[in-house]
C-alpha cells in the first residue's frame, strides 16, 4: 500500500499506509492526524481539510479543479501547493507523498 507522511504544523509526523482508491483526507481522519477536520466528510463544500502538498509532488497530485479552487478561497493561508486533502485520490504513483498541514483550518 501507498504511504503518505503528515507533518503538523509542530513538525510532528504521523506516516500512514493507504489503501489505492481512497483520499488523503480519509487516511488522515482513520489514523487520527492533527489539524484535518473535514467538518463535509469529503464533499468538497468546506476548506478544513486543506493541506500543502511538497513541492516535489505537486506534479503527481495534479492541479485542483474549479470547485476545489472555490472552496480553496476560504482557506486559512493557501500557498502554491495548497490542496484540499479530500480531493486528492491515492494512487500507488502517490508511495511516498508528503503534505504539511497548515497552523489551523478556515
Amino acid at each position: 500500500m501507498p504511504k503518505i507522511t503528515y507533518i503538523t504544523s509542530d513538525g510532528a509526523e504521523t506516516v500512514v499506509e493507504a489503501p489505492v482508491g481512497s483520499t488523503v483526507m480519509e487516511n488522515a481522519i482513520k489514523n487520527m492526524v492533527p489539524g484535518i477536520e473535514a467538518e463535509c466528510g469529503g464533499a468538497c463544500a468546506c476548506a478544513t481539510c486543506h493541506v500543502y502538498v511538497d513541492p516535489s509532488w505537486a506534479e503527481k497530485t495534479g492541479s485542483p479543479e474549479p470547485m476545489e479552487e472555490d472552496m480553496l478561497d476560504f482557506a486559512y493561508d493557501v500557498q502554491p501547493t495548497s490542496r484540499l486533502s479530500c480531493q486528492i485520490k491515492v494512487s500507488d504513483a502517490l508511495d511516498g507523498l508528503v503534505v504539511r498541514v497548515p497552523e489551523r483550518q478556515a
